[in-house]
């Protein structure tokens, strides 16, 4: 199974824009008559036929729309200080992705190496990433946001910041809950400053680790979405 995302998509009848219908004529060889599904990013997945296999503009008539299977009963964000090498962050975007993540805020913080990013590219990565594992909710991504200015916004659900003390004894798979919205804050390559863990604690996040070993700003990343939808899984 092959799956394309049209935020439009809707109606009976849909025509792919002009990438997606040379990639499904010309790369996979689609003809009239052969099944497609498409997504719409916010939790459909239509089971589509096509009626014109034009590469340009390759129409389908939509047959079929279904929940997909990836809802679940809480919400997670992840809020995470871009990493100086863009690339290792596109990497947390697309496993993140593929694990399940709701929405992605990235953080300007006192140690922050990266200052710029283009959420125009790191938007195509979450759609090959949703599409590449079978997701029908695209994770929002949020602009690049000051860490204090994130931290005083409300949220409704728990909230966790996780960083490297050895003073720390809380694990975040032990005290996340189950079915509740969550958030969790991941620092920069150098963590977050004294100053922005004491203004975080005072807002009600609750400091955690996650785990023994000390790990990178992506990997974190990946690791308190991983940790986070096992919880939910095994519950």
């Amino acid at each position: 199974m092959n799956l394309f995302y049209a935020p439009d998509i809707g109606g009976h009848i849909h025509t792919l824009n002009k990438d997606d219908s040379n990639h499904l004529v010309r790369v996979f060889r689609a003809q009239n008559g052969d099944t497609v599904f498409i997504t719409d990013g916010k939790g459909t997945i239509y089971k589509c036929v096509i009626t014109d296999a034009n590469p340009k503009s390759c129409q389908v008539e939509i047959i079929e729309a279904a929940a997909g299977k990836d809802k679940r009963g809480f919400s997670l964000e992840i809020a995470i200080a871009p990493t100086k090498n863009i690339s290792r962050f596109e990497w947390f975007l697309e496993k993140s992705t593929e694990i399940g993540v709701d929405v992605i805020t990235p953080l300007l913080c006192d140690h922050s190496e990266r200052k710029i990013i283009k959420t125009d590219r790191l938007n195509r990565v979450l759609i090959a990433a949703m599409k590449q594992s079978l997701k029908s909710h695209l994770p929002v991504l949020r602009e690049l946001t000051g860490f204090r200015k994130f931290i005083s916004q409300p949220f409704k659900g728990q909230k966790f910041i996780a960083y490297v003390d050895e003073n720390t004894e809380n694990e975040l798979f032990h005290i996340c809950r189950p079915d509740t919205d969550t958030l969790v804050l991941i620092g920069p390559e150098g963590d977050f400053s004294d100053e922005e863990i004491t203004e975080a604690r005072d807002q009600g996040f609750v400091p955690v680790q996650l785990g023994p070993s000390r790990l990178r700003t992506e990997t974190a990343g990946v690791v308190a979405c991983h940790t986070v939808n096992l919880i939910n899984l095994s519950k």
